[in-house]
């Protein structure tokens, strides 16, 4: 699960880690409201930034620096609402319906600190880099050598060492060294208490009165931990998260929209996949992933067509199901209700292998359902080709 900025420097400010103050605002009045909060503070120059799920926001216009009031209020109104577009959101962009409004800070120099899994060695990896503020995939296509890492034993978390040999690696020495080891343990911890998959900063900030402070900040969560995570839970922002996916959760299928013309209900992630690749192998593309889970029942497999259907991509289905814990007839007599209900109106394959798989199949040539049933999986890829040929 994704948050936003203002969502992410919280959670960094709750465990200590120095960040410039800030508040967030969905309205002009609100963003003007903050603005003379913090000039009462001290502040002589604001940031606006957009508050969407993707990067590259300063080259997309979404990043601004205000010297007054006036400004901060017609820097907002003109992002309010705007289609933000990075190349994170793809050419539709993004809404832009929340502000950060912070602080300025006058930079001396930027860079680079995140931590996510390695799964190549089953280990938390940190890395730094002094190229901050650039995308650390291009600083690492670029410029490798400027990334350096250490691996954290999950034993032992985060050594001494380790933290104050990455510190030296971004150049920092005396007081801005200590600070930059503690802001490494401090992510660290915030890392590991909130089951992230990604924590990072970037860019990491030396100010021009010799401060360290995290500039910006962006954490993702395991899904799967969000269960001891209420709290963190209800960070979850729809507006940002695809709504076929959004609709997708709310039934317990696993679905992610893809650009093809083929729709595809599968059960088990694995022969998903296959699936996905026998598709492409037939000539079609797969327009999704859905996975129904071993729990399918007629209301999951409903669901599951009306996921697909919204998809206007999509010139065929194939569903392809072994039965194993879900039963073959049980997920049969869902295709079956659910073509009475839905307005099917693409070729429809359905193989169905395993528990209750001639039942299955009875079901459905019983029904009154325009279908085409397949045994072997090569013969469902070429019932997929000769549908998408008509």
């Amino acid at each position: 699960m994704k948050i936003h900025e203002y969502q992410a420097k919280d959670v960094l400010r709750s465990y200590g880690v120095p960040v410039p103050p800030g508040e967030l605002a969905t309205t002009v009045e609100g963003a003007v409201k903050v603005a003379r909060s913090l000039q009462a503070a001290g502040a002589t120059l604001f940031v606006v930034k957009a508050q969407i799920h993707a990067g590259g926001r300063g080259k997309g216009g979404g990043v601004k620096l205000a010297k007054t009031i006036d400004e901060v209020e017609s820097l907002a109104r003109d992002m309010l609402g705007m289609q933000l577009i990075t190349h994170q959101t793809g050419p539709e962009g993004q809404t832009v319906r929340r502000l950060l409004i912070a602080d300025g800070v006058d930079i001396e120099k930027e860079y680079y600190v995140g931590i996510t899994l390695d799964r190549a060695r089953n280990m938390d990896v940190i890395m730094v880099s002094t190229e901050g503020g650039v995308e650390i995939e291009q600083v690492a296509e670029a410029t490798p050598e400027l990334i350096h890492k250490a691996w954290i034993d999950p034993v032992t978390g985060l050594q001494a060492n380790q933290a104050r040999r990455l510190a030296f690696a971004l150049g920092f020495s005396g007081a801005q060294l200590k600070q930059t080891v503690k802001i490494l343990n401090q992510l660290y911890n915030a890392y590991t208490a909130t089951d992230s998959s990604l924590a990072e900063i970037n860019p990491l900030t030396l100010t021009t009165d010799g401060e360290v402070v995290a500039l910006d900040a962006k954490i993702s969560f395991d899904d799967n931990a969000l269960y001891r995570h209420s709290d963190i839970a209800e960070m979850r922002d729809l507006d940002e998260e695809d709504p076929f996916e959004v609709e997708a959760a709310e039934h317990g299928l696993n679905y992610i929209k893809l650009d093809g013309n083929v729709g595809c209900m599968v059960n088990g992630a694995g022969l998903a996949m296959a699936t996905m690749d026998i598709i492409k192998i037939a000539g079609g593309e797969p327009a999704n992933f859905l996975d129904v889970g071993g729990g399918a029942d007629v209301d999951t497999v409903e669901a599951g067509f009306r996921l697909i259907l919204k998809d206007p991509n999509v010139e065929a289905i194939l569903v392809n199901i072994f039965g194993g814990i879900v039963r073959c007839d049980r997920v049969a007599m869902g295709i079956v209700e659910a073509a009475a209900n839905l307005d099917i109106n693409v070729p429809l394959i359905v193989r169905l292998q395993g528990t209750n798989a001639e039942e299955g199949l009875r079901i459905i040539e019983e029904s009154d359902l325009v279908v085409e049933t397949a045994i072997l999986l090569q013969e469902a890829a070429a019932k997929v080709t000769e549908a998408l040929a008509e």
